[in-house]
Formats: C-alpha cells, sequence, structure tokens
C-alpha cells in the first residue's frame, strides 16, 4: 500500500494548525494525501477574527499557494473546531465532538513554546491540554494513531537521549491539580525547586506531557513524536518559507539587521536544526509505519518514541551558522538595517557582558536619542531588552550539546516506497548544503517575515557600504581612546 492510500478517507485532527509545525504538516497532507477525508483543525478565535475568517486568512497565506493551483478544491476538506488547549475538554462543544466521533488520526502540536511562561501557563496549556484531548480520544473508537508531538528536549538533563520515555522529574496527576489550585505567584515561587530545576516551564511541562502519554500506551495506539529545532524549510511547497524567528532564524536576522552584536555561546556546539518540511514529511510517514505494524504489537511493549533530529546525519556548528549568515547578509542585506551585520559569539560571560554594554545598549541609547529628536518613537533599548530575556532563557542551550539518538527516525525513510521517496523520504537531503540552505533561510525571513524582497534593494545595499565606513570609523576612534588610557597609565607608571 502507498503512503497516499493509506490515508485514503480517513478523518484527521489537527492541534496546534496555526503553528509553525501544524501549518506545514495540514500543507503536506492535503497535497500528497489528497485523497483523505477531511481535516478539523482546533482553533479559537483572535485579533477579533472568527475561527472561520483565520482558518481563510491562513489558507490564503503564500505557504498554501502552490496547493491552491494544483488542488483549488482542497479547502473544502478544512474544517474548523472551536477550542482552546487551556480548557477543560479542550472548549469543544458538544454538537462538535459529535463531529469529531469518526477520527483517525490525532496529531497534537498545540503548546506554548514560550520559555519564559509562567509556570501555571505552562502546565495548563503543555500538560493538562494533552491530557484533555487524550481523554476526549478514549471515546473516538475508529482512531488507529494518536501522535504526540514533543520536542527533542524534554529531557534536557540527559545528554545522550534515546527514543525512549524518561523516568519522570515529578507526577504529572499533582502537578495538574497544583495548576488548577495555586495562583500563579504561588507556584512561580518554588518553580525551580518542584520542577527539578529545569531549565525553564516549556521543557518541565513537555517532559511531563510524555508522562500523560506514556500513562495512556495501553488503553490508546499512542506515540511520541519529538523534533529537534524545527527551522525553514528545504525543499517543499517552497526553499527557505518560515513564519516565526524562533532558532537560528531570529540569530540571523538580528545579526543582519545589526542590533545583536556579541552572544554567550559556543560556537564550536553542533547544533541540531531539521526542516519544517522534512517533520512533515516524517509525521506522516511515522503514521503510516504505526499503523502497519500496531496489530503485530504486543499490548505491553514500550511506548514508541521518534527523535526527528538531524545533527549526526547533517552535522553544523552554531559558528559557522553565523559565519554563513554574514557573508550572505553583507551581499543580500536586510531593507531595516540599523548597523553593518555582524557580530560574534563568545564563551566568556566577561567578555559578553563588556560588548553588551558597549556593542548593545551604547548604540540604543544613540539610536534612541536621534529618533527622540526626530520626534520618533524610541524603540532599539526595549528591543535590546527583549533580546536579552530571550538570550538568558536560552544559555543552558547556547552552551551545551545534545546528542538525539535517531534510529526509528532513520528507519522512516526506508519504508517509503522506492516510487515514493521524492514526496515523502528525506535522506536524499542528508549531504545538504547548509550555505545554499542558509541563503534560501534568509531569503525566507526577508519574504515572510520581514515582508521585504527577497533581494535587496540599491538604496540597502549603498546603505551597508556607508555602515562599513562608519564602523571603521567607531572602531579606530574607540580603539585609539582605549591605546591613549593604556599609554597614559604606562607612563605614570614610569
Amino acid at each position: 500500500m502507498t503512503i497516499p492510500e493509506a490515508f485514503k478517507d480517513l478523518e484527521i485532527f489537527v492541534t496546534g494548525a496555526s503553528g509553525f509545525v501544524g501549518k506545514a504538516l495540514i500543507e503536506k497532507l492535503l497535497r500528497s494525501c489528497p485523497n483523505l477525508s477531511r481535516i478539523y483543525v482546533l482553533m479559537r478565535p483572535k485579533k477579533g477574527h472568527s475561527i472561520e475568517e483565520r482558518l481563510q486568512l491562513q489558507w490564503e497565506t503564500r505557504l498554501y499557494e502552490r496547493l491552491r493551483k494544483e488542488q483549488p478544491d482542497a479547502r473544502s476538506k478544512l474544517v474548523a473546531i472551536a477550542g482552546d488547549v487551556e480548557q477543560l475538554g479542550l472548549g469543544i462543544s458538544s454538537a462538535d465532538l459529535e463531529r469529531l466521533r469518526n477520527v483517525n488520526i490525532v496529531y497534537h502540536s498545540a503548546a506554548s513554546v514560550r520559555f519564559d511562561d509562567a509556570l501555571s501557563t505552562a502546565i495548563l496549556l503543555n500538560t493538562r491540554g494533552t491530557h484533555e484531548l487524550v481523554k476526549l480520544a478514549l471515546e473516538w473508537h475508529k482512531l488507529k494513531a494518536f501522535v504526540h508531538v514533543s520536542t527533542t528536549y524534554s529531557n534536557p538533563g540527559v545528554l545522550e537521549v534515546e527514543e525512549r520515555v524518561y523516568p519522570p522529574l515529578a507526577d504529572w496527576r499533582t502537578t495538574i491539580k497544583l495548576a488548577e489550585t495555586y495562583d500563579e505567584e504561588t507556584l512561580n515561587i518554588f518553580n525551580l525547586k518542584y520542577g527539578n530545576f529545569q531549565p525553564n516551564t516549556y521543557t518541565f511541562t513537555k517532559s511531563l506531557a510524555e508522562q500523560v502519554v506514556n500513562a495512556y500506551r495501553d488503553k490508546l495506539p499512542i506515540f511520541i513524536f519529538r523534533p529537534s529545532i524545527v527551522v525553514s524549510t528545504i525543499e517543499e511547497p517552497m526553499p527557505g518559507w518560515a513564519d516565526n524567528f524562533n532558532g537560528p532564524t531570529g540569530l540571523l536576522v538580528a545579526c543582519g539587521v545589526g542590533i545583536l552584536r556579541s552572544q554567550n555561546c559556543d560556537p564550536n556546539i553542533v547544533a541540531d536544526f531539521v526542516p519544517a518540511d522534512i517533520v512533515a514529511r516524517t509525521l506522516i510517514t511515522s503514521v503510516y509505519k504505526f499503523i502497519g505494524e500496531s496489530k503485530s504489537k504486543a499490548k505491553d511493549s514500550e511506548l514508541y518514541v521518534v527523535n526527528c533530529a538531524t545533527a549526526n546525519i547533517s552535522p553544523i556548528t552554531m559558528g559557522e551558522v553565523i559565519e554563513i549568515g554574514k557573508t550572505f547578509i553583507r551581499k543580500n542585506p536586510f531593507e531595516k538595517t540599523l548597523w553593518l551585520p555582524g557580530g560574534g559569539m563568545t564563551t566568556c560571560p566577561v567578555l559578553h557582558f563588556v560588548r553588551f554594554c558597549t556593542m548593545h545598549l551604547l548604540m540604543a541609547v544613540v539610536v534612541d536619542t536621534l529618533l527622540r529628536l526626530y520626534n520618533e518613537k524610541p524603540f532599539l533599548m526595549k528591543l535590546q531588552r527583549r533580546i536579552f530575556a530571550a538570550f538568558s532563557a536560552l544559555q543552558v542551550f547556547a552552551m551545551t550539546e545534545w546528542h538525539f539518538q535517531n534510529n526509528n527516525f532513520r528507519a522512516l525513510h526506508d519504508i517509503v516506497p522506492a516510487n515514493e521517496v521524492s514526496t515523502f523520504g528525506f535522506m536524499q537531503h542528508a549531504n545538504i548544503n547548509y550555505t545554499e540552505f542558509f541563503q534560501h533561510g534568509i531569503r525566507g525571513a526577508k519574504e515572510f517575515l520581514l515582508k521585504e524582497s527577497p533581494e535587496s534593494s540599491s538604496s540597502a545595499r549603498f546603505r551597508v557600504k556607508i555602515f562599513y565606513v562608519l564602523d571603521f570609523l567607531c572602531r579606530g576612534i574607540v580603539y585609539s581612546f582605549l591605546l591613549r588610557l593604556i599609554f597614559r597609565f604606562l607612563v605614570s607608571l614610569w
């Protein structure tokens, strides 16, 4: 049976459909599995738009342009379901629950990916939300596969991560009761102690969500899918598509516009990135494999876990990412560049602090002062505070290298029929050209995130040439000042 045939006439329920992974998954399902019955997507009204309006706006984005051309009737297979993962029962009405009773596949990708969320918020969204969906799925008697989308960083204390569930950091039932009982401020007081000193509430609550899934492994056809850091697409529906600044995309954009000059990070760390379209493909093939093998599996067998990680297939260090980005961005700069694209990494916190004060804060003061003189609203100091907070939350990830075992992930390529490798395989991209990949990623950031043309205008290129001169002059002035201080100090000693 081919993969599209395996999905024929199936009803699919997707949470997190408006997120990065959810968008890519829905587009891939509709385009490559055209005979599926329908896809129900959980959504809530937002920014004055109803769920139907939000779904239509998503359908009209560039991501779905190829799908609209190839299969214009595919829109009719998308059905919006009103709900909220933070609510009990996901806030789904009884009428909508009746519509969902014939669901065959569940993709649960909804989660709060903010590292600075309050503990109570993260628990309700990431842990209780998973439990609420699991309870609903128990009533869906035609269910063939429930995919819980987790993260390879759900156990950050383990540096060699296997494709299995690790011992719990806390009891998930007790944790949910705590979030339902106590206020946010009280929970935040003992956050670190209760969370076993996890780096953030995201990894802690995602780890607990895996315990929820493990507890129901004998009652549901369920498994865990753990992507690493999801980045822009490598091939489809177009190279370089992204919808957020997470991971290296945000890093390269911040360096490219000139506001990020220093990072307290180990440049020799091998980073683990996985393109969004590879995640979408393997979410589909993992279900294909799981359904095909589920009848032969014993009920007491271990939970199936897939580490969707690629560092041991196509390794690249953080330092190499930054160098590729700086080289290309200076040739194809952003339109909103504030200073010469650049920046560097250091493992020395003292040097980073000095750089941060001189290159970040000082520049923010100068730019905001100039904006005030021109009666414009200052913004850079506020932005630098947000950058500082974000990198503080990411500090442990910038200085630590994990190794993710991924035999189950690699096996997904082997089960793809030979005539479908170009559509659902991924090992053909093993020898990825990272220079070309990140060039597409930067073009994508310009087009999809910054709403600029993928190619720089002549004025943007000219502005970078001016910044070259100014940067050289500023460095000369600073170095001259420092040399003068050193000279005076030496003279005083004589």
